[in-house]
């Protein structure tokens, strides 16, 4: 299980219960990925991990938020001619602090 991508990981959970025992069970198949995410999700990361919650819920609170961020923070959207020319998935609930840092990317091109 080690190594499939996160999608591929969530589905294999819903195998079968077998599957589902040894995937929940093993906080080790989530930190890595969680600690992928944290490249770009540091600080959410962490906090989440501060609250104490497990790496796996950590990373299903932060995963599309990282893909995301990190889609903004490399350039993305910063020449978008409309709203309909960005993709479904471009958006994601974000605090201030986010936003603020994807703004301050935008400002430094």
């Amino acid at each position: 299980f080690s190594d499939l991508d996160v999608e591929s990981l969530c589905h294999a959970a819903v195998t079968c219960k077998g599957w589902h025992r040894v995937i929940e069970s093993n906080d080790g198949l989530w930190r890595h990925h969680c600690l992928s995410a944290r490249a770009v999700c540091q600080r959410e990361i962490d906090c989440d991990r501060g609250h104490g919650y497990s790496w796996k819920i950590t990373l299903l609170r932060n995963y599309w938020k990282s893909k995301v961020k990190q889609e903004w923070l490399s350039g993305k959207y910063s020449n978008i001619p409309s709203q309909n020319s960005l993709p479904e998935k471009s958006m994601y609930p974000m605090d201030v602090d986010t936003w603020g840092e994807i703004l301050e990317a935008e400002l430094e091109r």
